[in-house]
């Protein structure tokens, strides 16, 4: 654990994944300035993980899920979270 500025006290995992982070759902490639309109679905990491997961293969190919922070993942990371043993069911 490595440790905050106040009284170096640990901060915990901090590789943990925040399942409640806010995220959406939109096609890839769909960046720039205009890019909040192009959003499909928006709500917690965890609900746009499933929500991407449950759709067919062909639908997920053509979509990201960008979590706050612009992280971005792809259809074969979407799949691998939603397998995640800590995944929130």
């Amino acid at each position: 654990m490595s440790p905050t500025t106040f009284r170096a006290e640990p901060t915990g995992d901090r590789s943990a994944i925040d399942w409640n982070d806010h995220a959406s759902i939109r096609r890839s490639g769909t960046g720039g300035v205009l890019s909040d309109f192009k959003i499909l679905h928006q709500g917690t990491f965890a609900q746009m993980i499933a929500m991407t997961a449950r759709m067919s293969a062909e639908e997920r190919a053509g979509l990201i899920v960008e979590k706050s922070g612009d992280h971005t993942f792809g259809p074969d990371e979407i799949m691998a979270l939603y397998g995640a043993t800590d995944f929130p069911r």
